[in-house]
């Protein structure tokens, strides 16, 4: 494995059978699997640092979900985005908010939340109406299991040697305010269950977790060994930030890279993009693929006309409710995991199915002082129907595209999370939740609240001194909340009726970081689609596109898993020919 001295000719090309574009969760699967037959010449390109498993900052193994993603060294730091619904029909073209993405070896994976839902099997045989056939639940099970080494159970529905290691945390282990809220939970007549990724009722659970030994497993570390960067036929050019890919008329043959030192060109026999739901249009954009008309109006020869090209752009929308949490129902000592269990269930709401609706608390709300004492419940639309899109601004590769995700434009979501937020004042007004936390008020991830999360000593200082005023009792608590933390009506105003919620909804509502759907999958004849079934794109040859970009729509999880077992779906049909 080498790191930007990959071989080439006195012109600086190198010549590869397989490029793949983006080291996240994707395309760490992808180099390793495709890697493993010695006659395939793989090369990974990551815009990020390559960091190898034995040598990774800490930051990077933290078992706490929250520290990592606000570390402006791993993530794409100029990535800002529009999330309200539009007032009109135009698109947003006023960015407001950063979309914290992994430009990291590992991607999302090496600074998410962990967790390891599956989703429900609805998502997939979804998929399969929508076009995406051989993608069914029985088809993509195997590959759940192939990519899991669970540690609590086994049988039919689980792998137990896989690459990323998967456990949970029992109710025996669960700190007070987790407790308190699932306690909550079940006096609101919701069932336990044990294992979130074998049944699919409605319920609360320990949550399935990408973390052993409270050290999170990343696609990097399970996927890109020791043993898999030792191969001779394998290079990893990390620093390098795709400019465009390259065409012998309709048939790819390579890409140009941006580096330090300069830009260079790669030839590959097929590349695949693995550059996420945001960055995967927009190189397919900037090399001339996507919407002719704004394509030309950009100055970009079109290659291929493919209209689905950034569109279709989903996220799970929600909200979250927050509270100062009583010292005995903090993160116990040695504890770093916060978001411990979880809890499904559905709306009701007329053709949304079942399980639309997730609801998770976490017992510790940031890495800092402040967020010791604070917890949060974030509720979201678990089967989402609002849509998006992703614009390029600019032809420059410098330039971030544009990320409009229009969130609760669909009545059905907005409609839902009005709900969700009178469920989650009745489950804070129970004895057990009263018993643990005191001055519930509504939260909103502003970039007020983001820019305090980011990991610096000025934030840690602060964090401190907030923490030390909240510390002092309730007039001063509740003043410091009312003055400082809360942005927007107190819970009693929010309650007075469903269009007060549905107002404070549309200015707060934020995403998971579940971007998806803007290259999606789809059947020939389907103008809106952008790869067929085996994730080759539409209209040129030699071009495959895998992230959660051609999910056809959102599956009911986190979106890390569904990646993961995509990629080990996509390298076997790769190796077997398809």
């Amino acid at each position: 494995m080498k790191h930007g001295d990959i071989p080439g000719d006195g012109a600086g090309d190198a010549s590869y059978d397989f490029a793949i574009v983006g080291g996240g969760s994707a395309g760490c699967v992808l180099a390793s699997r495709l890697g493993a037959r010695a006659s395939n010449r793989v090369l990974l390109v990551e815009a990020g640092t390559d960091y190898p498993p034995d040598n990774l900052p800490d930051s990077l193994q933290d078992g706490f979900a929250g520290v990592a993603y606000n570390d402006l060294r791993f993530i794409w730091n100029r990535l800002r985005v529009t999330v309200p619904p539009r007032p009109g029909n135009a698109p947003d073209t006023r960015p407001d908010k950063l979309y914290q993405q992994g430009r990291v070896i590992g991607g999302g994976s090496s600074i998410n939340g962990m967790m390891a839902n599956r989703g429900s099997p609805l998502d997939y045989d979804e998929w399969v109406e929508r076009g995406a056939q051989g993608w069914g639940w029985d088809d993509v099970l195997p590959y759940f299991r192939k990519l899991e080494s669970d540690r609590d159970f086994g049988g039919p529905d689980h792998g137990r040697d896989g690459p990323i290691g998967i456990r949970r945390l029992f109710p025996d282990v669960w700190p007070g305010y987790t407790r308190a809220v699932m306690d909550a939970a079940k006096e609101a007549g919701f069932a336990y269950r044990e294992d979130m990724n074998a049944g699919f009722e409605d319920g609360y659970f320990p949550i399935s977790i990408s973390n052993i030994d409270d050290k999170r497993v990343s696609a990097n570390v399970a996927y890109l060994t020791k043993e898999v960067r030792a191969r001779p036929n394998f290079d990893i050019l990390d620093r390098a930030e795709v400019q465009t890919l390259t065409f012998d008329g309709r048939r790819v043959s390579g890409l140009t890279v941006r580096r330090p030192e300069g830009v260079r060109a790669i030839r590959a026999r097929e590349v695949i993009v693995c550059g996420g739901a945001t960055h995967s249009p927009a190189i397919l954009m900037r090399s001339g693929i996507g919407p002719a008309a704004e394509l030309s109006h950009l100055g970009i020869d079109v290659v291929a006309d493919r209209p689905g090209v950034g569109r279709n752009l989903m996220e799970h929308p929600g909200i979250s409710m927050a509270s100062y949490i009583k010292r005995a129902a903090r993160l116990p000592p040695g504890m770093r995991r916060q978001m411990i269990a979880a809890m499904r269930f559905s709306s009701g709401v007329d053709g949304c199915g079942p399980g639309d609706m997730f609801l998770v608390p976490t017992n510790k709300s940031a890495w800092h002082a402040l967020g010791d004492r604070i917890g949060a419940v974030m509720i979201w639309v678990n089967k989402s129907y609002s849509t998006g899109e992703v614009r390029l601004a600019s032809a420059d590769p410098g330039v971030e595209p544009l990320v409009d995700f229009n969130m609760c434009s669909d009545e059905r979501d907005l409609i839902r999370i009005v709900q969700a937020t009178r469920l989650l004042a009745k489950l804070h007004d129970s004895p057990s939740v009263r018993a643990a936390v005191h001055d519930v008020f509504p939260a909103a991830y502003s970039e007020r609240v983001r820019k305090l999360g980011e990991v610096n000593g000025a934030n840690r200082i602060k964090t401190r001194i907030a923490a030390s005023l909240m510390d002092l009792g309730g007039p001063v608590r509740r003043g410091f909340i009312r003055n400082v933390i809360r942005e927007g009506p107190t819970l009693a105003e929010l309650l007075v009726d469903d269009d007060a919620i549905a107002d404070w909804v549309k200015k707060t509502v934020t995403g998971h970081w579940h971007a998806s759907c803007t290259c999606r999958m789809g059947a020939p004849d389907d103008p809106g689609a952008v790869t067929d079934p085996a994730a080759r794109v539409y209209g040129v040859e030699g071009l495959r596109v895998c992230d959660a970009s051609i999910m056809p729509c959102v599956p009911r999880a986190n979106t890390n898993i569904p990646v993961i077992m995509m990629a080990e779906k996509l390298a076997d049909a790769i190796l077997a020919g398809a």
